[in-house]
Order: C-alpha cells, then sequence, then structure tokens
C-alpha cells in the first residue's frame, strides 16, 4: 500500500513537472531598454516542452535550458516567448526599447558642459606633474586652466566644441587643495568659470612623503589601469617595506622605485611614516646561497628594507628580482654545495639604485620562490623541483572558486558556478587521494571564503601546485563556449598547458590557454597554480554537460591526467 501511494506521489510529480512554464535568466524585467540591435534571452522551460520566439523553434535542451538571439528594430519590439506541451501551453511576453544612438550634442550656449581630467579623480600632485584637460564647450572659444594654459580645440570629429591640453603643475598654483577653474572666453570678451570636479593637493614641500607597507598582502600595481580583475599588479611585497610617495590619484599612492620608475599602491596597504624619515636606498652587504631539508635561500644583507619586483625566465630557468634603491657594495657571494635547485646566482647593476639579481635554476620547471625580510636581509626562497613526482608524495591544493554569497555565474536553468565548482571540485579531490595525494581544499562546503583568505591560506599551506575550479559565462548564450586555462607567470604555464590539452578531449571548443592572467589565485609565486573554467555555464549546451554528474567525474579524472601529464614532462 505504502510502496503504491509513493509510486502514485511521484507519478504526480512527474506530471506536475511537465506542465510549460517559462522561467528566464536573461533578461529578469519585462520592460527592457537597448542601445544594441541583438539581444539574447535565456532560461528554462518543462524538459519535452516546444518552445518558440515570436514564432520561431528554439531547441529545448534534455535541462530545459533554453538560449536564443532576436534581431530588434529602432523603436519598441514585443518578444513573445510561447511553451507548449502535453499539461498545456503558457506565453510571456517582453518588451524592448531599442534607441538608436544619440547624434552628438554640441553646445549651444557660452558655456562648459563638461571637464574631464586624466588622470581622474581626486590628486596629490608634484611641481612638473602634468595634468591632462578634455573639455566640452561652446566651439569657437579661448578655454584656459587656471587663466594660465589654453586649451586647443580638436579637429570636429566627433563633434565641434572638444578643447584638450596639458597643465603643468606649479608649487604656486592657488587652486591646490582645491578645486581647478576652466574658463572659457566668447569672441565678445564674455567670460564665464567652471571647476573640476575632484580636488588636487600638492604634497609636502618639507620633502617626501614617506609610506611604509603593512600586513601580508601589499602590492605593487604597474599604472592606473583597471578592469573587473583589478589593475596589473606588479607583485607583492613584504611589510615595512618604505616608500617614497610622489602622489596620489584616487586610492592609489604614486611610489619612487628608482630614479625612472614608478608604481602605485593602494592606500590601505601602507600608512605614513613619521616627518624627517630618508627616501629608502642601501648599499649590498654579504651574499649567502644555501640550502636546507625544504628550500634553497638566497640572502642579501641591506642596511633597510627595499622595494623588489621578480620575474621567471625560461630556456634556460631562471629567477630574476629586481632590488630598487639598493647599490652594490658586493665583492663576492658565497654560494654552499647544499642547493639542491640553484645553480648559480648573479648580479649587475642595472642602473642607479637598481639591483638585479639573477638565480639559475637546474631543473627546466619553475616549482615557485618567495621573497621576505629577515630583519634588513632579504630572502629569496627557492623550492626544489620534488624528489618524487608521483602523485602518492605530492600535496595537491584544489580550490572550489566563489561560494556563499559570492555565487558566481549563472546557468539557463538557474543553476550556480559555486555548486557545479564545489561537485566538481569535490571529485576532483576524491579522484587524487584515490592516487594517493593529499589533497587540501579551500572549502568542502557550500560557505564564503574570500579571495585573501584563501591566498593567505595556501601561502602558509606550500602546496605542490594549485588548480581552482571555475565555470565561464558570457552575455552571448548561443555562439559563446568551450574550455579554458589560465596561468599567470610564464614558469608556471606548462602547468594549465597540460590540463588544457586535456580537457580538449572532452569534445569541448577551444577557448584558449591564457596568460599574465591577473585573477589573485593565480598570483602567487610560490608553487605553480592554474584556473580551468571547465566550460561556459551560460551556454545551455555546456551546461547540460555540466550538470551531468557522469561528466563532472570525466572533468576531475582529465584535470588529474593534466596533472600528470605535467608531472611525467618534469621527470
Amino acid at each position: 500500500m505504502m510502496a503504491a501511494l509513493l509510486l502514485a506521489g511521484m507519478n504526480s510529480l512527474a506530471q506536475q513537472s511537465e506542465k510549460p512554464f517559462i522561467r528566464l535568466v536573461s533578461p529578469l524585467k519585462e520592460n527592457n531598454s537597448s542601445r544594441t540591435p541583438r539581444q539574447f534571452i535565456s532560461g528554462s522551460t518543462c524538459k519535452s516542452c516546444q518552445l518558440t520566439i515570436n514564432g520561431t523553434s528554439v531547441k529545448v535542451y534534455p535541462t530545459g535550458g533554453f538560449a536564443h538571439a532576436v534581431d530588434l528594430q529602432p523603436g519598441n519590439n514585443t518578444v513573445e516567448i510561447m511553451a507548449s506541451g502535453a499539461g498545456g501551453r503558457v506565453s510571456k511576453k517582453l518588451l524592448y526599447q531599442y534607441a538608436l544612438p544619440s547624434p552628438p550634442d554640441t553646445v549651444k550656449t557660452l558655456d562648459i558642459a563638461q571637464i574631464e581630467t586624466f588622470p581622474e579623480g581626486n590628486l596629490i600632485v608634484q611641481p612638473g606633474d602634468k595634468i591632462r584637460f578634455r573639455v566640452k564647450a561652446l566651439t569657437g572659444c579661448i578655454v584656459m586652466v587656471n587663466n594660465k594654459e589654453p586649451l586647443y580645440e580638436m579637429p570636429a570629429q566627433p563633434m565641434p566644441g572638444i578643447y584638450q591640453g596639458e597643465y603643468t603643475v606649479n608649487a604656486a598654483d592657488s587652486f591646490l587643495n582645491s578645486k581647478i577653474p576652466v574658463s572659457i572666453m566668447d569672441t565678445a570678451g564674455k567670460t564665464i568659470m567652471r571647476y573640476t570636479s575632484s580636488q588636487v593637493s600638492l604634497t609636502r614641500e618639507w620633502g617626501p612623503d614617506m609610506l611604509v607597507t603593512k600586513g601580508r598582502l601589499a602590492h605593487l600595481l604597474f599604472g592606473l589601469g583597471d578592469d573587473r580583475l583589478g589593475g596589473a599588479k606588479i607583485g607583492y611585497i613584504d611589510s615595512l617595506i618604505p616608500l617614497q610617495m610622489t602622489g596620489k590619484v584616487g586610492s592609489l599612492y604614486r611610489v619612487k622605485l628608482s630614479k625612472y620608475r614608478t608604481a602605485y599602491i593602494p592606500d590601505d596597504v601602507v600608512e605614513f611614516l613619521p616627518k624627517g624619515n630618508f627616501p629608502p636606498t642601501s648599499l649590498t652587504g654579504n651574499w649567502r646561497v644555501h640550502g636546507d631539508s625544504a628550500y634553497d635561500y638566497v640572502e642579501v644583507a641591506l642596511s633597510n628594507r627595499l622595494a623588489y619586483q621578480s620575474i621567471q625566465l625560461l630556456d634556460p630557468s631562471r629567477i630574476v628580482v629586481d632590488i630598487f634603491g639598493a647599490t652594490s657594495n658586493t665583492n663576492w657571494i658565497t654560494q654552499l654545495e647544499n642547493t639542491r635547485e640553484i645553480k648559480n646566482v648573479w648580479y649587475e647593476q642595472l642602473e642607479d639604485e637598481v639591483l638585479r639579481i639573477t638565480i639559475e635554476l637546474k631543473h627546466p620547471q619553475h616549482w615557485g620562490h618567495q621573497l621576505y625580510y629577515k630583519d634588513n636581509t632579504l630572502v629569496i626562497r627557492v623550492k626544489p623541483q620534488p624528489q618524487n613526482l608521483s602523485l602518492n608524495h605530492l600535496t595537491i591544493a584544489v580550490d572550489a572558486g566563489h561560494g556563499g554569497g559570492n555565487t558566481g555565474a549563472g546557468g539557463p536553468t538557474g543553476s550556480s558556478e559555486k555548486m557545479l565548482a564545489l561537485a566538481v571540485s569535490l571529485k576532483l579531490q576524491r579522484t587524487l587521494q584515490r592516487q594517493g595525494a593529499k589533497v587540501i581544499m579551500t572549502r568542502t562546503t557550500e560557505k564564503f571564503v574570500d579571495n585573501k583568505e584563501r591566498i593567505l591560506f595556501y601561502r602558509d599551506s606550500v602546496p605542490d601546485l594549485l588548480v581552482s575550479i571555475h565555470l565561464n559565462s558570457s552575455a552571448d548564450p548561443v555562439n559563446v563556449g568551450g574550455t579554458g586555462t589560465f596561468y599567470r607567470y610564464a614558469g608556471f604555464r606548462p602547468l594549465s598547458n597540460h590540463i588544457y590539452r586535456r580537457m580538449l578531449e572532452l569534445g569541448l571548443k577551444e577557448y584558449g590557454n591564457t596568460g599574465s592572467f591577473n585573477f589573485m589565485l593565480n598570483s602567487p609565486t610560490e608553487y605553480p597554480n592554474a584556473l580551468v573554467e571547465m566550460l561556459f555555464i551560460s551556454n545551455p549546451a555546456e551546461e547540460m554537460l555540466i550538470l551531468d554528474e557522469k561528466f563532472q567525474q570525466e572533468v576531475a579524472d582529465k584535470i588529474v591526467q593534466g596533472i600528470k601529464d605535467f608531472l611525467d614532462g618534469c621527470k
């Protein structure tokens, strides 16, 4: 009797699940405005339903997911979605207002409509710094910055009334610690004054402002560029390193590394030193190159902690470290025979106060290095290649991307990246453990872990290698798909490339093996690491694959095979 009731309940649920429905993940609203003529609609319906969009039949995948592109006409567009099946028929209407780009709107009266500065935002500057201006104003006028520097009207492309030029900051400028005045005067001599939206301040005239790094995640940036991954990093540096501040743009301090080199650093990883501190410089002292049971070391004695940068070179494999503010006073380098990875070390004075250290490695593969200070001695710690490259002698880190409130991308059926990344990561963990590997995990449950916590956890754990598991997404769910791997440093490329080749054996399209990737989990230099974007969850065909537990296991198996290929290539 109980079995019959259970079966009847299951049949009822099955029938209910086949009732037609339309659940959209894009767009989320019924009324939408668009600046482009093509829009994409994706979502899910019942698995046995037939779906049409404006009368065109749309493929429904076995998961119920679908995606379709619609072309809009200028003005109002109605899109009707119809799902029909044995349980009936449902429909949903979407409205799109597609507006063609408006022609450039010129300024009609004596006025300044817009002032842009480059760099933008609140600034701290030095005398001699240049600020670029772009001003939109009435055409045919005289436009001046601070009543001193003229801006020049550009050719009428895309429209007249665009003025550009550079202003050189002077210590006596009256606008300092306030907004910059910009004036416009017409042919009759009538003048109007406007001001920048941001403020400009001058660095203190008593001498350089000195900063000092704090915490474990201080990092230097090449410039002011930015994207969703943040600005391009030079690299992480240790705490308590003094830096000469020469300006500020928004939340980034500009610092002087050497005579010809500047960098930027976020204001939340530094603090000011008291007045009177000197810019950091040092002569080099004793050098020592040696090893122990875990690592090789290059130790360079300095009188002050100095900023640095490291890069990896190949063929032959080398670690190159530039120390900013250092001048050689070294006449010999003591190298002991107990090193297992360091083959040779030498230096050159690259330019005034830039000392370059070159560390030649014994093996082609980089296994990681870390820079830190022991008092004022710079230590370059080099990880030797493991003596046994079998998985049962190695520690593998598996990072399940996203988690908790950080859901990541979503698929047409409502699937989430955080859950699927975790599912594959757990299968990868078990597969590696069956091969005898020790596996450390970012998370084994559905929870949030900040990326900074992840970096510090693995920096302290020091795995032999790390693989971060993610799913990709695109605004185009119809045409864009494929598998991709990502790495940052050239010395770690082989790991990502071997995994990528194995992933392609699953029949997925090529999205590429991407280098110099500025993702936080790719930023450590301490161990080889790779990020795997398994496929595009936004694409209904690929979402269907990753929702299948059998396919998830196949992905895990391919990643393990890629890791083993990487290890075999190191033997």
